[in-house]
This record gives structure tokens, C-alpha cells and sequence, in this order.
């Protein structure tokens, strides 16, 4: 039986309508991270969780039992915000022991998990310190501190990387997924950042007008996408109408190889930039190196092709050629995928 059930959940803001029948479950002990554009729907699904929110149709369910009724402060979820929302007014120990508190548990409790809970989250020893002295990543640690204390039932994040730079968000989303699996945490976030979902998540959720596009693994999800909407969110550029036939497909640039078993007829074809293999001018599809923009160990290169619409290719920095560079474009069907639906 999964911890949360969502079942044809709906949600109008006037003539908006924000959620639409959504359905989605959450087992325990699993990390689900919901994706998607501003306006998708996926914080008002968080706030329909956690009881902020009502919904106009629909049920959640927590390990079975209907919320429908339920206020927040007795669903037994924790609930972590981009902001933290740390009491300016208390130090470090007393935030993290505010929801204990609250349940009535004892001072030497409260102290006894309050020290694990920093050591746990990499602040041994800091319950004295103010919270105005810790740096962004330090305040992360507490009000993720604060949110594990009375030991949720699920455990939900809202951009809780949002605010702090890249290099110490991808440290923190590492640590975190080691912190969940440890604790056997079960995990409900919501993010805009395609590295942090999958990165953290067991399962991916994409959502697009206030429905699910895709869900799956990450894996999955980015091997497959289910959707040339889902494609270009998680960052693909390659993606053009086209017509397969056997084990080719006619495209704007001319006839792409696809897999073999490939759909047929009118789809969505995906090209990974890593399928853009670049050659002689003379032996593929002629094409004029518009931009390169490096990323680490490798180089995304704008092309500009004779026919057909613009396309990244992907290479390694010696490999890379030089803006203005003449080029011919070959595709490696192992990076085409055909997408089922527009």
C-alpha cells in the first residue's frame, strides 16, 4: 500500500484550474521529486499534501486514512520551504526542537534529539549558535533538521535548494539522498531544477498545466520522454516533427536513422545533442559552427544547418571546433529516440 495516494485530485482558482484530476502515488521509504515550468501545478500539489491547500475534488490519503477534513498541524507531515523559516529569535537548538515541543516531549528528549539530529545533518554541536550567523547552506541544515524532528510520516521539500549556489546544491543534494536512504525517510519535493530531481529522486514526476506529462525513473525519464513537451523542459533542443519508415525517419534536416522497432509513421523525433556526430562537410549534412558554450569537460556547439532548424551537437573540449568552422552532421541512431506524442 503506498504512504500517499492521490486520487483524481482537482483544484480551481477561478477560472483556473491548477491541478486537474491528478493521480499519483508515493511508496514508502521512496524519494518522488515533481518537475515542472512555473504555473504546472506542482507547489499547489505540495500544499494539497500538506493540508494548506484544499482541494475541489478528489482524495488524499495518508498510509490509507482520507485527509478530507484533516488540518495540517494533525496530518503528521513535515513540510520544508525554499526560505527555511527559522525564528530569527531563536538559536539553532531551539528552532530544531520546535516541533518536539509542540508534541509535548520532554527537555532531555528534546536535547537527546536535537544532537543527533545535528550530527546527522553535519552540524555537530551548533545548537547554540544564532541562526542570523549561519551561512545559507548551514540554515538548510537546520530547517531540514527541524522538519525530520518529530519523525514525519512523509517528508516534504518545496525548492529546498533554490536559494543556495550551485556548487553547495549539488554537494547538499548528494548528502541528502544518503540522509533519506539512512533514515528510511519518505519524500515528497518539488523543484525547477532538473539536476537536483534526478539527482535526489527515486522517481521523477513532470507536470504541465496542472496534469502529469511523464513519471518514472530518472533514468526513464531521461532516456526516454514521453513527450516533446517533456524533451525541451528537461533541456533537449533536437526535437522536429517527422515521418519514419523503416529504420529511417524524414526530418527538416534531411533522413535521420531512428532504432530499430521504432514507432512509425507521423512522430516527434529527438535527437541527443551526443547523436550529432560532426564530420567532413563533404560527408554529412553541411552545417556552420554558430556558438560553443563549455560546460566543464565538454563543449555544447550551436549549429547552423543548410536545411532544417539549428541543432546542438556535444563534444569533448579538443574535439571541439571553432566558431565560423564549416562542418557536416552525421546522426547515431542509438541517440535518436521517437517521442510518442507532440
Amino acid at each position: 500500500m503506498a504512504l500517499l495516494e492521490l486520487a483524481d485530485v482537482t483544484v480551481r482558482f477561478g477560472g483556473r484550474t491548477a491541478l486537474d484530476g491528478v493521480d499519483l502515488e508515493v511508496a514508502e521509504h521512496e524519494t518522488v521529486c515533481v518537475l515542472g515550468p512555473s504555473g504546472s501545478g506542482k507547489s499547489t500539489l505540495l500544499r494539497v499534501v500538506a493540508g494548506l491547500q484544499r482541494a475541489d475534488a478528489g482524495r488524499v490519503l495518508l498510509a490509507g486514512a482520507d485527509q478530507s477534513g484533516v488540518p495540517a498541524h494533525r496530518r503528521g507531515v513535515g513540510l520544508m520551504f525554499q526560505d527555511h523559516q527559522l525564528f530569527p529569535q531563536r538559536d539553532v537548538a531551539g528552532n530544531v526542537a520546535f516541533g518536539l515541543r509542540m508534541h509535548g516531549v520532554s527537555r532531555a528528549e528534546q536535547a537527546r534529539r536535537v544532537g543527533e539530529l545535528l550530527d546527522l545533518v553535519g552540524l555537530p554541536g551548533a545548537q547554540g549558535r544564532a541562526v542570523a550567523a549561519l551561512s545559507g547552506g548551514e540554515q538548510q541544515r537546520v530547517a531540514l533538521a527541524r522538519a525530520l524532528a518529530p519523525e514525519p510520516k512523509l517528508l516534504m521539500l518545496d525548492e529546498p535548494l533554490g536559494q543556495l549556489d550551485r556548487g553547495l546544491r549539488e554537494r547538499l543534494v548528494v548528502e541528502l539522498r544518503g540522509l533519506f536512504g539512512r533514515l528510511g525517510t519518505t519524500v515528497l519535493a518539488v523543484t525547477h531544477d532538473q539536476g537536483e530531481a534526478f539527482a535526489l529522486a527515486d522517481r521523477v514526476v513532470v507536470m504541465r498545466d496542472g496534469r502529469i506529462a511523464q513519471a518514472g525513473t530518472p533514468t526513464e525519464v531521461w532516456q526516454r520522454p514521453a513527450s516533446a513537451f517533456v524533451a525541451r523542459f528537461l533541456g533537449f533542443d533536437n526535437v522536429v516533427a517527422a515521418t519514419v519508415t523503416g529504420t529511417a525517419a524524414a526530418t527538416p534536416w534531411g533522413e535521420v536513422p531512428v532504432p530499430k522497432e521504432a514507432a512509425q509513421g507521423e512522430r516527434t523525433l529527438l535527437v541527443r545533442p551526443s547523436g550529432v556526430r560532426l564530420t567532413d562537410p563533404a560527408a554529412g549534412l553541411p552545417a556552420t559552427v554558430e556558438a560553443r558554450t563549455f560546460r566543464g569537460s565538454r563543449v555544447a556547439v550551436r549549429l547552423r544547418p543548410e536545411t532544417g532548424p539549428v541543432l546542438e551537437a556535444e563534444c569533448t573540449l579538443r574535439d571541439a571546433p571553432a566558431e565560423g568552422a564549416a562542418v557536416g552532421v552525421r546522426f547515431d541512431p542509438e541517440d535518436v529516440v521517437v517521442l510518442d506524442h507532440v
